[in-house]
Parts: structure tokens; C-alpha cells; sequence
């Protein structure tokens, strides 16, 4: 049997073809009971819109790119998945790209989307090339999700407050008692951005900062503690930051004897699931990935109406998620 068209639906409904399209957009004035009709005689024939010909006549594909920095990111499945909601719900369907991978290949990062047509794009996390994003926000909406770089006109961008997350962190430390407070530091404009928040909580306390170059991931974490855990006078506490390198301090921790949070206390950064394990029950800062998805898809669906705009920064803030890797310092080691 042939599958049923748009004619079959119109003669179903008793209705001519462009009040059954005007029906399936949800635009145009439609009285109720044409409406109810039209969506009665779809579910009974089962009639599915033909995608690639409504693409050709609205002149857009209905897609959505979103590039992503690194797919191992667990911060980034969380962010994707408040992407999608609003997106769906518009409509429109993501097409995933990973940017490290296509770096790697040496493969333009646009090219794929350029090639399918998308109607937009999301750049989740950092990506080098923001002379690439100025050329293609001039062709679509652009928008940046998870990073603090300069971007070009046009472009917005949604993130976590990253300077002030630091700040909680630190200050949760600090009112524990501990002074002797290293930061495992990461790169890029966030990882500036928590590195100031850290060093401008410390000093406000009058405490001297200490910090220790990392790269963001497990173990970099790891090799730095053990850096940091080797110095004659070591940390009674280490904010971390991200949840990975947080993980690999509480792996060096373990191998050197110490007890966390009773000779060294821990915090990470992100609230990913990882942090939420039980027997890691990380102290964390919750950046709201969710919510920083579900702006992002916002600013896009806003930039399909205004598509001339200024490019906007728009921060979620963050939150403070105690658990079990915080506490006072242990055997007179405050100070």
C-alpha cells in the first residue's frame, strides 16, 4: 500500500490541501473544528509530513548544528540535554559534531554544517577559531554555550558565572577553617576566569594564594596533587578546576595515606554526574548546565526573530553543592 499524502489527508477532513499544510505549520487563522478535523484524519490514516519536501518550500532544513569541544566532557551531556528540549519542542533537531576529532583530521570545523544546510548553530565549550564563527554568524544564528572567549559580533553567548563560582568554593574552604588552600588550575578564558575568582577569595581573607597549572583532566589532577601534596608545608585544602581533576586529587590523596576530607579537603567544580557518585560524593559547584543549555536554546530561537542583533553574554548562576570531601582541617593544620 502506498503511504497517504496530503491529498488523502484533505479529502479525509473534507478540507482543501493548503488548510490541511496550514493545519500541520500551526500557522494561520484555522476555526477549532477545521483544526480537529485535519489532526482526526491524520491519526486515522497515519499520515506522516514529507520532511525533505517541507524543507525545499520553507527553504530550511529544520536542523540545528552543535558543535562540541570535547564529547568526553560529562559537563557537556547535561548542557546538550536542556539544548534539546526548547529545540524539539520548536521543531527542529540536532546534528552532533565533535571539534576535537575534526581538529585532529584537519577538517574545517563548519564544513559539515555548511554542507547540510543547518538553520543555526551551537558551539558547546571552547572553540579557537572565532574569525570562523564571525564568517558563519554572517550566514546563520550563532550561538556559544559553555565558553567566556571573546566572540565576534553577532555571536551570543551563554555560560556559568565561572569568577563567582570560584568565589563560593573558595570561601566554603576558607570558613572551614583552612588557609593553606592550592588551586589546580585549567586553561582558556574559564579557567582564568575561576583562577581569579579563587585568588581574589584568598586575599580578600588575607590568605596567599597557591596555584598549580593543570589541564582539566583526571590526570592532570593527579600529577598535580602529588606535586602539591609533595611540598614541605602542603595544602590542607585544594579547589580543583573541574569535577575530573577533582577526581584525580582524590586518587593522589588515596595513594599518599591522606584521609579526605580529614588531612586534606577537596572541592571540584561542575556538578557532573561523576561528582554525584557515592563513593566520591564530591563537594562541588553547580553551574546549572541544564539551565546554560536551555538559555542557549533560547538565544537561538530570539535569533531567528532578530537575526541583526548584538551578540549578548548571558550568565547562569552558580551554586554550592556540600558533600563529603569538605570539612575542618584535621590535626592543628588550620592557618
Amino acid at each position: 500500500m502506498r503511504p497517504p499524502t496530503i491529498r488523502d489527508v484533505a479529502e479525509r477532513a473534507g478540507v482543501s490541501k493548503s488548510l490541511v499544510s496550514l493545519v500541520l505549520r500551526g500557522s494561520g487563522p484555522v476555526r477549532p473544528e477545521k483544526r480537529e478535523a485535519v489532526l482526526r484524519a491524520v491519526r486515522e490514516l497515519g499520515y506522516r509530513p514529507n520532511a525533505a519536501a517541507r524543507s525545499l518550500s520553507e527553504q530550511r532544513t529544520r536542523t540545528i548544528g552543535v558543535l562540541l569541544d570535547d564529547l568526553r566532557n560529562p559537563w557537556f551531556v547535561e548542557l546538550l540535554d536542556g539544548l534539546n528540549s526548547p529545540l524539539h519542542a520548536a521543531g527542529l533537531h540536532m546534528v552532533l559534531a565533535d571539534a576535537r576529532l575534526n581538529r585532529r583530521l584537519g577538517h574545517d570545523l563548519a564544513e559539515p554544517f555548511l554542507d547540510l544546510g543547518v538553520d543555526g548553530l551551537v558551539v558547546v565549550g571552547t572553540v579557537p577559531d572565532a574569525g570562523g564563527l564571525g564568517a558563519l554568524a554572517r550566514r546563520m544564528p550563532v550561538v556559544v554555550a559553555g565558553a567566556r572567549e571573546a566572540q565576534p559580533p553577532g555571536v551570543d553567548v551563554v555560560a556559568g558565572d565561572d569568577e563567582r563560582g570560584a568565589r563560593l568554593a573558595t570561601e566554603h574552604l576558607l570558613g572551614l577553617g583552612h588557609r593553606r588552600i592550592a588551586h589546580l588550575a585549567g586553561h582558556g578564558a574559564v579557567g582564568a576566569l575561576r583562577r581569579r575568582g579563587f585568588e581574589t577569595a584568598m586575599r580578600a581573607h588575607g590568605a596567599e594564594p597557591l596555584v598549580e597549572p593543570g589541564d582539566l583532566t583526571e590526570e592532570g589532577g593527579y600529577r598535580g596533587t602529588v606535586r602539591l601534596l609533595s611540598r614541605p608545608e602542603r595544602p590542607t585544602a585544594l579547589f580543583a578546576v573541574n569535577d575530573m581533576a577533582a577526581v584525580g586529587a582524590l586518587s593522589a590523596a588515596g595513594e599518599l595515606g591522606l584521609r579526605v576530607p580529614g588531612d586534606l579537603s577537596v572541592t571540584g567544580y561542575d556538578n557532573t554526574s561523576v561528582s554525584r557518585l557515592r563513593h566520591l560524593w564530591l563537594t562541588t559547584v553547580d553551574t546549572a548546565p541544564h539551565e546554560v543549555g536551555r538559555r542557549a536554546a533560547r538565544c537561538l530561537l530570539d535569533r531567528f526573530e532578530r537575526p541583526d542583533g548584538e551578540g549578548r553574554v548571558r550568565l547562569a548562576a552558580p551554586t554550592l553543592e556540600i558533600r563529603g570531601t569538605t570539612g575542618p582541617p584535621g590535626d592543628g593544620l588550620a592557618g
